[in-house]
């Protein structure tokens, strides 16, 4: 069948702070409209924007107003392995189902041996049996990422631990590549841009940003992925998906939501990213026009 989960926004407050309150009713929305699990703190989330202190506050304050953690999976990933280690075993009290792990970063000449130590030290170091995680490949963004070879060698040291990946390089072949070559591995595409034909290749789904505001739709196409109607229903989404891209993702997510539910608050982003040109949603809505 194949899963939806988003790659969650994370509200903010007018300082800047994360409000915990809209956080909560956000992903109860998510979850309640096609979702079937949710991603906090990713490239969309802003994850790298917050602090340690911040993110553990904040997935405290979900599982507090109810929640349940289960269906969350916390990115954990940073360019310090204590961060990561902290963030991962502060999640796995919370007993999420996974955390998803960036590649440490900075360093852009970090081998695979390199990126091997870092994963087998956080699972050490976590010490925690039921620790699953999935690793987050984002070149796009990261620049180094986990080759297909790193992955081999860590699901085969630590088939317990490693479950998953997310693949965010854009490129259809290499998902699907990873996918024929990991069966045990669940791989999610980082995009619903070829959700029904990544289904129906046994692909585990996708994790999308867009899924903030097009989860029913992508929820559609995943039920109904054997039937006559799909087709048209994922040319749909895929022309969703390559409107909103045209913009900062995380920017004009959050400007859409703040249009959508009247809270001008939502507009707002975590330093070093700009808020949207709010002139442009008006361009954003004419390429919408009978999608969305």
């Amino acid at each position: 069948m194949g899963r939806i989960l988003a790659a969650s926004l994370t509200p903010l407050t007018s300082d800047r702070s994360i409000d915990h309150a809209r956080f909560a009713e956000h992903i109860r929305w998510l979850l309640q409209n096609g979702c079937d699990g949710i991603v906090l703190f990713g490239t969309t989330g802003e994850g790298n924007s917050f602090s340690v202190e911040e993110r553990m506050a904040a997935l405290d304050a979900l599982v507090g107003a109810g929640i349940d953690a289960g269906k969350l999976v916390v990115g954990t990933g940073c360019c310090a392995l204590p961060d990561t280690v902290a963030l991962s075993r502060h999640a796995m009290q919370h007993n999420v189902e996974a955390v998803l792990v960036l590649p440490p970063f900075y360093y852009k000449n970090a081998t695979d041996d390199g990126l091997y130590d870092t994963i087998a030290g956080l699972i050490e170091k976590v010490a925690n049996p039921d620790l699953r995680i999935w690793l987050y490949h984002i070149p796009p963004m990261a620049v180094i990422g986990y080759t297909a070879d790193l992955v081999a060698r860590l699901a085969e040291d630590f088939p317990q631990a490693i479950t998953g990946v997310k693949d965010s390089s854009g490129d259809q072949p290499h998902t699907e590549m990873l996918n024929e070559r990991f069966p045990a591995l669940s791989i999610f595409a980082g995009t619903e841009g070829f959700l029904l034909d990544f289904l129906r290749k046994g692909g585990a789904g996708c994790i999308s940003a867009t899924a903030n505001v097009t989860a029913p739709l992508c929820a559609q196409v995943r039920d109904s992925q054997d039937s006559d109607e799909a087709k048209a229903l994922q040319q749909r989404l895929g022309k969703v998906r390559l409107a909103f891209q045209k913009y900062p993702a995380t920017a004009v997510l959050k400007a859409y939501m703040a249009r959508q539910t009247s809270h001008a608050e939502w507009a707002i982003v975590r330093e070093p990213l700009s808020p949207l040109d709010t002139a442009l949603l008006a361009e954003l809505d004419a390429a919408l026009e009978g999608f969305l």
